[in-house]
């Protein structure tokens, strides 16, 4: 971790499961201090209190800072001696994104764009922005809002060098047991008695850990250029062979799984790469990278000068991509140090 050595790194959105992930990752290495900035006083004081009692001997290395990336001024404040920033501020959940469009538009597009200003403003080295697989053919509005968030990144990174700041964004799949998402859901129906509930059985979704989550934004930023987004090749599987693994580990009945039907704004699968930006991929092993277009607004020398090459690369999406058995999604899921706890409470 040495490139992080005396550094200080700010996470906005810092108190949600990807803030925590990183201070898991972060707190023992040699960083001089991790700023969590959020909104919600009360996360931050669990937070605070969490890290004091299981970390106590590095505990002041996590400064708090009450904000929203709304007000370009509270991100001001939090910017002071700042070297790098991991912006996961985001309204994510689909259904309340249909419901009020105009808040996602707030906090995904609105706070992005005041977080780069501000970053710039005090010469911040990186910025690392999380995006997600719902930006890609995006038909709800998180996707969509999101979409306008890698848009305002790979825009603001024309606009300074990236010898002085670096934007770049990471796009990546469903995280497993993040707040919010459907395991925990799951679990608590098991644990109640209840059968599970499924949107569709035959949709597709990519599926991650926080841990493969944090590794591709520490790949984007030992790795990428200024503008570029940053796609991880991550597996998938159908809602069906998650609920029914998730069964099978909790005790829950697969023959009870009830069918709710799909969501507001929900699609039957996700894209991490479009065919628009296969042309210009860059496979990189475990990840794809995709460049900035940074022609300028004259088209009419690429007439003349154009690029005609295309890559041979293909639209990568949870239906394309390697999908995962009931017992592989298992495994994955035992990998999961959330998963062994809650198997642990249950006596499993």
């Amino acid at each position: 971790m040495s490139v992080f050595k005396n550094k200080i790194l700010l996470i906005t959105g810092g108190t949600g499961s990807f803030g925590n992930a990183v201070l898991n990752r972060f707190m023992n290495t040699d960083i001089k201090e991790i700023r969590v900035f959020s909104r919600d006083e009360k996360k931050q004081d669990d937070m605070r209190h969490e890290y004091q009692a299981k970390m106590p001997e590095v505990a002041d290395k996590i400064k708090f800072f009450i904000g929203d990336v709304r007000d370009i001024q509270s991100v001001r404040n939090a910017m002071v001696g700042v070297d790098y920033i991991f912006h996961a501020a985001a309204l994510k959940q689909v259904p309340s994104c249909e419901f009020f469009p105009m808040e996602a538009v707030k906090t995904n597009v609105i706070g992005t764009e005041n977080v780069l200003t501000a970053a710039i403003e005090a010469g911040v080295k990186s910025v690392i922005c999380l995006s997600t697989d719902k930006a890609a053919y995006p038909v709800n509005a998180m996707g969509i809002t999101k979409a306008l968030e890698e848009r305002v990144a790979v825009a603001k990174s024309r606009t300074v060098s990236p010898e002085k700041t670096k934007i770049c964004c990471t796009r990546y799949g469903n995280v497993m047991c993040s707040r919010g998402s459907v395991i925990p859901l799951w679990i608590e129906q098991i644990k109640n008695g209840n059968p599970i509930t499924i949107t569709d059985p035959t949709m597709t979704r990519f599926i991650m850990s926080l841990e493969e989550a944090v590794e591709l934004v520490l790949f984007a930023f030992e790795n990428g250029e200024s503008g570029d987004i940053m796609v991880q090749k991550a597996p998938a599987c159908t809602i069906k062979t998650q609920a029914e693994a998730v069964c099978e580990l909790f005790g829950g009945n697969k023959e009870d799984i009830k069918i709710i039907g799909i969501r507001h704004g929900e699609k039957m699968y996700e894209t991490l790469l479009t065919n628009e930006e296969c042309a210009k991929a860059i496979d990189m092993g475990n990840f794809y990278r995709v460049p900035a277009d940074n022609r300028g607004l004259n088209y009419d020398k690429y007439f003349t000068d154009g690029d005609a090459e295309r890559n041979t690369l293909t639209e990568f999406n949870s239906n394309n991509t390697e999908l995962l058995s009931v017992e592989e999604v298992k495994e994955k899921l035992l990998s999961l140090q959330y998963i062994r706890d809650e198997l642990e409470k249950m006596g499993r």
